[in-house]
């Protein structure tokens, strides 16, 4: 980013045209995740080919903050169409890169929420195929105080 202006347009871009936004059916996994001290909620709904490991679809359903809603449109663009290994890559410092990162220090869990979402996803998703890496973490990364719940319907 810029300037300031150009982040409030891209975050406004991303709040008010969602990218992948919507209930994906026959997802492989779907992740519910929440920021108790806000309020935020994101559902992740992931289908991963399963010869390639690779993203087939992805998209997700939430309510909150501007910042977390346009987060999450951000990070279901970045990891669609990636391999697994691919997204294990994807730290949260490159989503507050690209959201602004100066203008977030303050709302880090709202920024992040969709990308730690999608993390619980996938460590579920792994732990139905035995053999498939394991995501990394930030080690940086602070606890955030965030809560994942598994949704009904997909794969045990």
């Amino acid at each position: 980013m810029t300037s300031r202006q150009d982040f409030f347009e891209f975050i406004l871009d991303h709040y008010e045209n969602p990218r992948h936004r919507g209930i994906l059916s026959a997802a492989d996994v779907v992740m519910k995740g929440g920021n108790p001290g806000c309020g935020d909620v994101v559902t992740i709904y992931l289908r991963i080919d399963p010869e390639s490991q690779q993203i087939e679809d992805i998209s997700f359903t939430g309510e909150g903050c501007t910042i977390s809603q346009a987060a999450a449109s951000l990070t279901m663009t970045k990891i669609q169409g990636q391999t697994l290994a691919q997204v294990h890559t994807l730290r949260a410092q490159d989503i507050l890169t690209d959201l602004g990162e100066s203008v977030l220090r303050t709302r880090r869990r709202c920024a992040t929420l969709a990308l730690h979402t999608l993390r619980a996803a996938l460590t579920r998703y792994l732990q139905s195929h035995p053999g498939l890496p394991a995501p990394s973490s930030d080690a940086d990364e602070p606890a955030l105080g965030l809560h994942f719940e598994p949704q009904p319907g997909t794969e045990e």
